[in-house]
């Protein structure tokens, strides 16, 4: 007898319930399970996969006769009993609930369609590609957007006929734009609910297409938009903007349209979150002697930035409010200035000896250099 951590699966393990869950326990955990996983709300690739197996969860767990073999023996117990899962007959996944609970439900949200008039459905999505300079993406920027999108045909409104007196109700749904058919299985009498064949779900015929759709309702136009791209954004984001894609059919809702950002590279510039981070090169003598250097910044305008004597390789100076604009609050954040110290290599007659100079001075018992190195490690041993 397999004990259950051999099997395959764990069926109570995909609802999320205990071993000793009672019937209502098990239905309401799989209604919860269904919604997380309807491919309309969760984007994940296996999404679809997952419902599946909770459904087979769900057929086995809900039948006390099923679920007792499956305590006892597991999945093999209910092979043995030539027992297959009923949801790989069903045409979608609102088949398959309808034929548990007799109910739809995602409702409207059920894939291309809407709970409008017969036969509607929702638009497809548009995606498009959107490039921005480093700055426009740092400080957010306007763009004109042009695309070709289906809208209603402006000859018959949509309706696909050359007149109004050209569309008739299906003779085969009767106008329903979908067709029933009942079933037997492990369940008893199951209605399966499809799209009508005839009239593809619309709920009417066209006598006499539009000449200028040729009955589909729609038309190929080029639109025009102006975005305002926030500022904050990151490569890779997107942005959706709703009811801008194709327009749905027979009164459903239009799609969106998507923009996929990427952002192009500044040298001169790191991000860090809502940060930037810039490297400013000083000589030698800048650095011990301090100075004023101008700072590039993303907004296009130079900063006065001054660096104190004695500043050391890698000590970071904060620019206030020069950074991103941040997406969630308010203000921007910080442009921080890493002290990058730079030797040259290739010195003049004057530069060495002007150098020279300086070391004697700085290696004399008196000028003042202070702790040396070793000094510094020793104490540092001893503490």
């Amino acid at each position: 007898m397999p004990t259950q951590q051999h099997m395959a699966q764990d069926y109570y393990q995909l609802l999320g319930v205990a071993r000793d869950a009672d019937a209502t326990a098990i239905k309401k955990a799989f209604r919860q399970r269904a919604r997380e996983l309807h491919p309309d709300v969760n984007d994940a690739p296996d999404a679809e996969d997952q419902f599946r197996k909770v459904t087979e969860a769900y057929e086995v767990l809900s039948d006390d006769e099923r679920r007792s073999i499956y305590d006892r023996y597991g999945e093999d117990g209910l092979k043995q009993q030539h027992w297959q899962p009923q949801y790989a007959s069903f045409g979608n996944i609102g088949d398959i609930f309808s034929a548990f609970f007799g109910d739809d439900l995602f409702g409207s949200a059920m894939r291309g369609r809407t709970s409008g008039r017969p036969g509607a459905a929702n638009g497809e999505s548009i995606a498009i590609g959107v490039e921005l300079s480093f700055a426009e993406a740092a400080l957010g920027a306007e763009r004109e957007l042009s695309y070709d999108v289906r809208t209603a045909c402006t000859t018959c409104s949509g309706r696909g006929a050359a007149t109004d007196a050209d569309v008739t109700s299906c003779d085969s749904c009767g106008g329903a734009g979908v067709v029933r058919s009942v079933a037997r299985s492990l369940f008893g009498q199951v209605i399966q609910e499809s799209v009508c064949p005839r009239c593809n779900g619309r709920g009417e015929t066209i006598v006499t297409p539009c000449s200028d759709c040729g009955g589909t309702g729609d038309q190929v136009t080029s639109r025009t938009i102006s975005v305002q791209v926030p500022g904050g954004i990151s490569d890779g984001n997107r942005i959706r903007l709703a009811g801008r894609g194709h327009a749905g059919m027979g009164g459903g809702e239009a799609g969106h349209l998507y923009l996929e950002v990427s952002v192009q590279p500044d040298d001169r510039f790191l991000r860090d979150g809502d940060d930037l981070i810039t490297v400013v090169d000083l000589a030698f003598t800048e650095a011990a002697l301090g100075c004023v250097k101008s700072i590039e910044t993303v907004d296009g305008t130079p900063e006065q930035v001054t660096f104190p004597a004695g500043v050391q390789p890698g000590e970071v100076l904060r620019m206030r409010g020069r950074g991103v604009v941040r997406m969630r609050g308010t203000g921007r954040g910080d442009q921080r200035v890493v002290v990058n110290l730079v030797v040259p290599k290739k010195l003049s007659s004057e530069q060495r000896a002007a150098l020279e100079s300086y070391q004697q001075v700085e290696a004399s018992p008196d000028s003042g250099a202070g702790e040396g190195i070793i000094d510094k490690l020793r104490r540092m041993i001893r503490s």
